[in-house]
């Protein structure tokens, strides 16, 4: 499907070492029956929960399905016997069903943090008044009902620490790089570029995610429009759903650049992703100039490594420093387009630099975020939680 895959991608490799896997989850793509039902993958026993849910969902709206998920799952998944029990967040709200399970079954609960909640929902004031109080008690409750945390970046492991958890228990295990996806058969960007009369054999910068406030795809646009003044022969794709979709397409025509040198598509699955990603000259993961999301560990940025394909981002932090220390991309000024735009412009065309950054961006993926790798790091915290208990 489209969307994260992180957590699928660990639970079918923790069903190929042996383990009985069930995964608990929501159906968003069809109609709301209000019954859940079952099937299996890779296997992996998938329990589904039809709840509406979507980017475009105004935020209360999304408060409103994350409980009814928390509720429903709570006590859906108390009835499956488990050794252990793995909640991963966003939304904070998932420790409900988490901490209920574990406490009716006896069993550890080992929580993944993928964002630090409430410190972004606070940032961007989505939480105000009453709720920040009740969203740091909601915190708290995770962590301390929690056996082993685990943390998707450096970052990451400093807020969960901050908050009074054991730093000795508390793991990072970031997003990882599918390697057999990305360089498997299925990756040729030739037959990508061949449909498109718009593209060809012009240089490529993609956008493959969400289009969400926090995402800032506006930025994307802006750069296309000043990069249009110094290379116009270059083509931006923003392939994706959120929220801001129509703001983004309609600030793109109104600055002139839509199906000019700008262009969008729906999102793609992620079996689709391989050819996308190889056709890119470069691809790009984007947010808004905010310092709490500097911890951040994206989906796209990994996905980039994976496909030995140049990263520019426009954030500093950890994955920032990455970049720099690696050579594997490029960190763009938030707030000056002009000069992203230029300093873009001279990285595309410099084919030594694309070839270069592009193998530092594949060693990376292979060194450090092999999917493989780190699905036995968590296979061996989730075993030291029931060795625990």
């Amino acid at each position: 499907m489209s969307g994260g895959t992180g957590t699928y991608e660990m639970a079918r490799r923790l069903a190929a070492y042996g383990h009985e896997v069930h995964m608990i989850t929501s159906d968003r793509s069809g109609p709301v029956s209000g019954r859940w039902y079952r099937t299996q993958d890779s296997g992996i026993q998938i329990h589904w929960l039809p709840v509406p849910y979507g980017n475009k969902m105004p935020y209360p709206a999304r408060m409103v399905a994350f409980f009814r998920f928390a509720i429903r799952s709570a006590l859906y998944s108390s009835r499956i016997k488990a050794d252990v029990i793995l909640a991963s967040s966003t939304p904070l709200t998932i420790a409900l069903p988490g901490v209920y399970a574990a406490k009716i079954q006896k069993a550890p609960l080992v929580f993944e943090v993928r964002d630090l909640w409430p410190e972004l929902p606070i940032a961007l004031g989505v939480l105000k008044g009453p709720l920040i109080p009740l969203a740091r008690w909601l915190e708290r409750f995770a962590y301390r009902n929690s056996s082993h945390i685990i943390a998707l970046s450096p970052g990451m492991k400093e807020g969960i620490v901050r908050a009074g958890y054991p730093s000795q228990r508390v793991h990072v295990i970031p997003n990882g790089c599918d390697l057999e996806l990305f360089q498997g058969p299925n990756r040729s960007g030739h037959r990508f570029r061949d449909r498109y009369d718009w593209l060809g054999e012009r240089p490529l910068v993609l956008y493959a995610g969400t289009f969400g406030r926090i995402n800032g795809l506006k930025y994307l646009v802006q750069l296309a429009f000043e990069t249009w003044k110094v290379a116009p022969e270059v083509r931006f794709l923003a392939a994706g759903d959120g929220y801001e979709r129509e703001l983004v397409k309609t600030l793109a025509r109104d600055l002139g650049v839509l199906d000019r040198n700008f262009f969008m598509s729906p999102p793609m699955p992620k079996a689709d992703m391989p050819a996308l990603f190889a056709a890119a000259t470069i691809s790009t993961s984007l947010f808004i100039d905010l310092p709490e999301m500097w911890s951040n560990s994206a989906n796209k940025f990994f996905d980039s490594l994976a496909a030995g394909c140049p990263i520019a981002i426009n954030y500093q932090g950890w994955q920032a420093d990455l970049i720099r220390q690696t050579g594997a991309g490029l960190v763009l000024p938030a707030n000056d387009l002009p000069s992203a735009a230029q300093q873009l412009t001279r990285a595309i065309f410099d084919k030594g630099w694309i070839a270069r950054a592009g193998s530092a961006a594949l060693q990376l993926a292979r060194d450090r975020f092999d999917r493989d790798r780190l699905a036995k790091k968590l296979e061996e915290v989730l075993l030291r939680s029931v060795s625990r208990a």
